[in-house]
Formats: C-alpha cells, structure tokens, sequence
C-alpha cells in the first residue's frame, strides 16, 4: 500500500474560495468547481468566520508552480461565477 499526502491549499486559495460562497454561491458548487470536498470548504468558511483560517503548513514548502496553480484555480472559480450570475454584465456590453 502507498500512502497518499493531503492536498495543501495555500491561504490566498482558501480566502477566494470563502468569497465565492459569501457573494452568494452554494458550498457545493464552489466545492465542485475548485475540486474540494464540500466539507473541507464547509471548514473553511466556518474558519474564516471565527477568524482562525491559515493557509498551508509553512514546515511543507510550495513551489512556485503549485501557488500559481492554486491561484489560476481561484481566478477561474471566480471568473466562471460571474460569467454565470445574471445581471453580472457590464452595463456597456447589456443591450447587445
């Protein structure tokens, strides 16, 4: 048997992920959209509400590669979450 390691999500990650679900967005779509459990972002959120959520642990260190990644995850959950909200549009682009 191998041992499989847990995902480590930077904090920058986690705090766009509670945004998503603050502006309105359901846990489990977010969830699903970031590929987390929705439990995971259920802690998350609960976490960011008592002032307590951190980012990955400091003694596992990130490359550079995997923050980007983590942070193009975010940017695209976030960018798909307006293009799907109506009334999102900008002002200019709605009487087309």
């Amino acid at each position: 048997m191998t041992k499989t390691s847990r995902a480590r999500y930077t904090l920058e990650f986690k705090q766009e992920a509670v945004r998503l679900v603050d502006n309105g967005q359901s846990i489990a779509a977010v969830a699903r959209t970031l590929g987390v459990v929705d439990q995971t972002l259920f802690n998350w959120v609960k976490a960011h509400r008592q002032g307590k959520l951190t980012g990955a642990d400091s003694k596992a260190p990130v490359s550079a590669e995997q923050m980007e990644i983590s942070r193009l995850r975010a940017e695209l959950a976030r960018v798909k979450m307006e293009r799907d909200i109506p009334g999102k549009a900008d002002k200019a682009t709605s009487f087309l």
